[in-house]
């Protein structure tokens, strides 16, 4: 890590410990049984960066929202986040076995188990968004419309399907980033958009340029993944390295070699950065996590 991430670094420690804290009570008051909520648990509070629920919080403190009301979009878009990997671990999706350095929830528990986990952690995001204090009806209801596209078929899981059909497929620069822009990205620009909602007087123009910004951002996180399935370190990226070209599956470097590669990442971060010119120092924290997100190590 650079200097210049650590302004994100120490956003993204403030952010976890306020939305594990939420996270923990939610998840604690939610299930009838034992073995289902230590699942729950496990998928979601061992580990993780929280990159969504910061980028909500961010987005919250760009157009002039207290953080309070921020606070239960982003525990909803970490558990979509959350209830995601476990199924993408699955031996029907990816078949993996190590999340976050740790084995995945389908080998921890079984994979019924792993499956209801899932299934549990995103309805409860729809329940804490239902839910949400100081959050207006209206407000609410176009939370639940945003959340709901972007993790359904229009937004993230139609993206896991293009992927798993893409597998062995030679994808142009216009696909790969159609599928990601899809997998990856739609979540992503939903945590930003989630968190500007929070504003009743937010404009079309700031949720447009916020949207811009996420859009890129979302690309460049799908672009240091990949890299990072390659350079990384299987202690550090918490997660088996070389799986992707192990499972065939496209990617940034496959197409466009690691030179390319870096040079895409280094456009999209130019690209979402000049989103927020409209900004100024109250975007902060959104400028601070883009420079991470092309930089991290895991």
């Amino acid at each position: 890590m650079t200097d210049s991430t650590s302004p994100a670094l120490a956003y993204l420690e403030h952010c976890r410990t306020r939305i594990d804290h939420e996270l923990a009570q939610g998840i604690q008051q939610a299930s009838v049984s034992d073995r289902l909520q230590e699942a729950m648990r496990y998928s979601v509070l061992g580990g993780g960066k929280r990159i969504r629920p910061a980028l909500c919080l961010a987005a919250a403190r760009a157009v002039g929202s207290p953080e309070d009301a921020a606070v239960a979009p982003a525990c909803s878009l970490e558990l979509i986040h959350a209830y995601s990997l476990v199924h993408d671990d699955l031996p029907a999706m990816d078949d993996d076995d190590l999340r976050r350095g740790r084995p995945t929830a389908h080998i921890a528990f079984d994979e019924a188990t792993a499956i209801l986990a899932g299934d549990a952690l995103q309805t409860l995001a729809f329940t804490l968004l239902a839910e949400a204090p100081q959050l207006s009806d209206t407000q609410r209801v176009r939370m639940i419309a945003e959340l709901a596209r972007a993790s359904g078929h229009q937004g993230m899981v139609g993206g896991q399907a293009i992927d798993l059909e893409s597998v062995g497929l030679a994808l142009n620069i216009e696909q790969l980033e159609t599928m990601h822009r899809y997998k990856t990205g739609a979540l992503i620009e939903a945590s930003v958009r989630l968190g500007a909602l929070t504003a009743p007087g937010v404009s079309e123009q700031q949720l447009s340029a916020l949207s811009d910004y996420a859009s890129a951002l979302g690309l460049a996180f799908q672009v240091q993944d990949d890299l990072l399935d390659i350079e990384g370190d299987t202690e550090i990226i918490g997660k088996r390295q070389g799986s992707d070209a192990a499972k065939a599956k496209p990617t940034y470097p496959a197409l466009l070699g690691l030179d390319g590669a870096r040079e895409r990442l280094g456009a999209l971060l130019q690209q979402s950065k000049q989103a927020l010119d409209g900004f100024g120092e109250e975007a902060a924290p959104l400028r601070a996590m883009a420079d991470y997100v092309v930089s991290r190590n895991h």
